[in-house]
């Protein structure tokens, strides 16, 4: 269920509480929750998804992105959320898209190469082609 974009870094759809101690179990170590709060119908409130992390002994952050597109402040906090933990990482939204660009951007911010990004995307059957110009942006040193 969980794709694997970097050797730290794993994007998946929705996820509910049973797959925390998954998560758990593959010593995912932050949950970061980029689905906005009441998005659909059948999602799991963040806030039941950070108290079963918590539970588990992970840590959670949400950083929430609507359909509208990613804001720096996004890619700054995914950036940040990325570089705090010693220990690997979840991010999930409905289909693990809005969470695999928002890595994307992140990695990018932070001089990875942009080729790489998107073929490490495109190993988990993500496509960052939507992003691409932002991603090369960024990798090139832009804000």
């Amino acid at each position: 269920m969980f794709r694997k974009l970097s050797d730290s870094v794993f994007a998946s759809p929705q996820i509910g509480l049973a797959e925390i101690a998954v998560a758990r179990e593959q010593g995912i170590g932050l949950i970061i929750n980029n689905r906005p709060e009441g998005e659909s119908d059948d999602q799991v409130p963040g806030p039941e998804i950070e108290a079963a992390a918590r539970a588990a002994g992970m840590d959670y952050v949400a950083i929430p992105v609507t359909h509208a597109g990613f804001s720096q402040a996004q890619v700054d906090a995914m950036a940040d959320a990325l570089m705090r933990s010693d220990n690997p990482v979840l991010a999930y939204c409905r289909s693990g898209t809005r969470s695999t660009l928002l890595w994307a951007l992140a990695r990018a911010k932070a001089g990875d190469n942009p080729a790489t990004i998107a073929a490490r995307a495109a190993t988990a059957g993500y496509d960052v082609s939507p992003v691409r110009p932002l991603i090369d942006m960024l990798a090139a040193g832009g804000d």
